[in-house]
């Protein structure tokens, strides 16, 4: 199994280039380990540690890099509490699901990949998507999967099976919404297809050229749709015609971004109609489906039923304090009183969350700081040293509000309440923020930091979930003391 790209050089330098060091350098020589190994290269690096303006700023949630995070922290399967449901395209037709890998009669190098990438038996949406997605006569779907429920690993099967080495033409097209996942992407087929002998991956993505009258001789080719258009129809190195397995992964992120919808429309209809269609989504909400229902033909569906968040396991408190100075005392006051394992702090931009870190870090704390300005491999770095337990404490912005599942988190803080782009509370946010901690059936604590002026917001998100947010008093060692999980 090759992969064909000289990129490698590409995505060194970008990352380079993105990455910020928000501290003065005596933290990051003082606590290196506090910032998920990075501390000693921060410190040499002599980068600029100015704030900026952007640091006032909220953090955008950027769908792209988040489900980018996904892949890379998941490394292993998740099991997933969500029921599948299955719409077939022919309802009358048999609904065949399978619990291990040799029901699928795969090729023998095939399952040599799966096992060496450390898949034992399919997880809950495998069992169901593959014998669809292997079925002959070829069958198209559109399925709902998070990141970690072995997605990816089912549609690059599929691929891997409908390839024939001997024909040197791309014979698989693959769209992703981004330069990022789509080498991620092929990082999969490299490692699944490594013993099918003669099967090569082509990256249609920026950086890669492709002259007009270039031959491309590679089965499998990963890229994003403007690239892949300008590939199909003004080079005309992609003969659409030829394509057998078509999968566009990431729909809800695709849609996200303009003009990826109708680029893969046009890809799309000029694909023969047996060309077996595959689109996969983390979310189905009705601009995805109707894009997928454009541009999949009578598909079989596999959706996910959502998963139902409730604060019913968790105890929310608030705290009147009238500057973050308060907010921080506070905070030390529950530290001392009550024993908490790991917790998570939210807040609203990137200066207060800097501010924090420096705080407690500076106060012996245990500490790991999360926002937008980090490379998406550093902040999956930061998570995986959270979640092995190296540091206790992570503080964090908004792009950690969802998706991410530690299980020892027994504490959320809103250091900051979450607060709309009008200035009303944000429900959503509110929810996937303290339900951080009250997963996995486990009981959890949530700590509200509240100025007097927001108060009246706060009392708008207990009505809204008619859930009791209690008053605590921070000075109150004794009734912090009687807090329990």
């Amino acid at each position: 199994m090759k992969a064909v790209c000289s990129l490698a050089c590409t995505t060194r330098i970008r990352e380079e280039e993105a990455r910020v060091y928000p501290f003065p350098r005596f933290i990051y020589l003082t606590f290196p380990f506090f910032f998920g190994g990075w501390g000693e290269y921060f410190f040499l690096s002599g980068a600029s540690i100015n704030n900026s303006e952007d640091d006032e700023e909220e953090d955008i949630v950027d769908l792209a890099a988040n489900s980018l995070l996904n892949k890379l922290i998941r490394q292993s399967l998740v099991e997933s509490t969500h029921r599948v449901e299955v719409l077939q395209k022919d309802p009358s037709s048999p609904l065949y699901s399978v619990k291990t890998f040799e029901e699928l009669r795969l090729k023998e190098e095939l399952l040599k990949g799966i096992y060496a990438m450390g898949f034992n038996r399919p997880s809950k949406i495998q069992e169901m998507a593959l014998p669809m997605m292997l079925a002959h006569p070829p069958q198209n779907l559109i399925a709902q999967s998070q990141s970690g429920t072995g997605k990816t690993a089912a549609f690059i099967l599929a691929m891997l099976s409908r390839v024939n080495a001997s024909e040197l033409f791309p014979q698989c097209l693959c769209l992703a919404p981004t330069y990022e996942l789509a080498l991620q992407t092929g990082r999969v087929v490299e490692q699944m297809g490594r013993f099918c002998i003669d099967v090569e991956v082509m990256y249609a993505v920026r950086g890669n050229q492709a002259p007009r009258g270039t031959d491309i001789t590679k089965q499998i080719v990963i890229g994003t749709p403007g690239t892949v258009l300008d590939w199909c129809f003004k080079r005309k190195v992609i003969d659409l015609n030829k394509i057998r397995v078509f999968v566009l992964d990431e729909a809800d992120v695709m849609i996200d971004t303009q003009g990826f919808s109708d680029q893969s429309i046009r890809i799309q209809r000029a694909l023969q109609p047996e060309c077996q269609m595959l689109l996969f989504s983390a979310t189905f909400e009705d601009s995805v489906w109707q894009f997928a229902e454009r541009i999949i033909p009578d598909p079989n569906v596999i959706k996910l039923r959502k998963e139902e968040l409730t604060l019913n396991n968790i105890r929310q408190y608030y705290v009147l304090c009238d500057s973050r100075k308060d907010k921080y005392q506070a905070l030390c006051n529950i530290y001392g009183g009550i024993t908490i394992g790991q917790a998570i702090i939210f807040c609203q931009t990137r200066q207060n969350a800097k501010w924090l870190t420096v705080e407690m870090m500076q106060d012996g704390h245990q500490v790991s700081l999360l926002s937008g300005e980090l490379t998406v491999d550093q902040r999956a770095s930061i998570i995986q040293r959270f979640r092995d337990g190296k540091e206790k404490v992570l503080i964090t912005t908004n792009v950690c509000a969802r998706g991410i599942d530690v299980k020892q988190v027994t504490v959320v803080v809103n250091f900051d309440l979450p607060l709309n782009q009008t200035g009303e509370p944000d429900y959503e946010t509110y929810l996937h923020r303290i339900g951080r901690t009250g997963r996995f059936g486990k009981k959890g604590i949530a700590f509200n930091m509240i100025e007097v002026n927001k108060l009246p917001f706060l009392f708008k998100i207990q009505d809204h979930f008619n859930s009791k947010i209690k008053q605590l008093d921070p000075d109150d060692m004794d009734e912090i003391e009687k807090i329990e999980y």
